[in-house]
């Protein structure tokens, strides 16, 4: 058997050991098999080229998850970074407030205007999400298209039971 990375292009290193299919059987030669032999090889050649495939590409797409896996803790843990890091701006922006307008006596006020202009960002973003909500609709086009199936359903079991006994509920 041989490894799958030794192949010609050598570029499947630390990939898992994988059942090959020889190339020629010195055991014996075609014309001493009988039909029922050769099928048998077939079949095991093409079982045994299969799993090697399959083994390939579980070791493939295994790296590659592993990979995408690395890439978005990175992303996760630089977005908490960021959020933590969120509210030093706010207290940066509040104090360079008190330093513009010179509040040496009242530097609360820098820190009341920030939090004047959260509620103002708030108060927008409700706005707008309210009215988002109060767009949406029933899905009409559906409701009709499921009344007309379930009439012609309904109407096709009718026809079917020949409407001479009456319909039970």
């Amino acid at each position: 058997m041989t490894r799958a990375h030794e192949n010609s292009h050598g570029n499947g290193a630390g990939l898992p050991r994988v059942p090959s299919i020889p190339l020629s059987d010195d055991a014996s030669t075609p014309g001493d098999q009988s039909i029922g032999g050769l099928v048998k090889d077939a079949t095991t050649h093409l079982s045994t080229l299969i799993r090697g495939e399959l083994e390939l590409a579980k070791a493939e797409v295994g790296r590659e998850v592993k990979k995408g896996l690395t890439g978005s803790v990175s992303l996760i843990v630089a977005l908490v970074v960021l959020l933590l890091s969120i509210p030093f701006l706010f207290v940066a922006f509040a104090l360079g407030l008190n330093d513009l307008v010179d509040w040496e006596d009242h530097p609360w006020a820098g820190f009341l205007i920030t939090f004047g202009l959260f509620l103002l960002v708030v108060g927008l973003l409700v706005l707008v999400g309210v009215r988002k909500f109060k767009r949406i609709r029933a899905p009409q086009r559906t409701i009709d298209s499921a009344k007309d199936t379930i009439a012609a359903l309904r109407s096709r079991g009718d026809d079917e039971r020949g409407e001479l006994e009456p319909s039970r509920p």
